[in-house]
């Protein structure tokens, strides 16, 4: 059972249905050999071709699948597998709750009982997401602590996602419109207009 890599990135793709939740695959190789690994939105978008990177992996062998899913601190990987143990949550699923914000951010939302960033992940229904705070509320101060190197933050929270998806911006625009924000700016309001900014500036060119 595979559990963690290093190598240097190859390729790195998406599927059409990725291009819209942001996460994809990467290419690392390890002594000639090329692993594809899955992972999440925001480890997609910070990998680079030709970079060296390492992973923790989940190894998901069954009948019809043998994929390899990489995370980049075994924070991540906890609580993908944690995700894994609610009904009705698959590896996909999973993968795209983990691209929309930090483990920390999520933990915090689950925490107060807050099913609506998850409802934000194509897969996750109104009806799962409440399943995953009922779930896991007791359960997610048990596991491992992200450290200041781990951490995978979007600085996005739900309500500013939501005003920007409101004016047609998809999820996956909205998200790393906000991470592009200065991390000074702390009012809610001013983020959303530097968010629209760099979005207009991008549609331009």
């Amino acid at each position: 059972m595979l559990a963690f890599l290093r190598g240097k990135i190859l390729n790195k793709g998406q599927a059409p249905h990725d291009k819209i939740t942001g996460q994809g695959f990467a290419i690392a190789e390890v002594n000639n050999i090329g692993y594809q690994i899955f992972i999440n939105a925001l480890a997609y978008a910070d990998l680079n071709i030709g970079q060296d990177a390492e992973f923790y992996l989940y190894h998901n062998v069954r009948e019809d699948a043998d994929d390899l899913y990489g995370f980049k601190n075994f924070a991540e990987l906890e609580f993908f597998k944690l995700l894994l143990s609610v009904s009705g949550v698959g590896p996909k699923s999973a993968l795209g709750i983990l691209g929309l914000a930090s483990v920390t951010d999520i933990k915090e939302s689950i925490g107060a009982g807050d099913p609506s960033l998850l409802n934000k992940v194509s897969g996750i229904g109104k009806k799962t997401a409440e399943r995953i705070v009922l779930e896991l509320r007791g359960k997610i101060d048990h596991l491992a602590p992200v450290d200041s190197n781990g951490i995978a933050s979007t600085s996005a929270n739900s309500d500013e996602i939501d005003a920007l998806m409101s004016l047609g911006y998809s999820l996956q625009q909205a998200r790393e419109a906000l991470r592009a924000v200065d991390a000074s700016i702390n009012d809610s309001s001013e983020r959303i207009r530097t968010a629209l900014r760099g979005l207009s500036r991008s549609i331009k060119t």
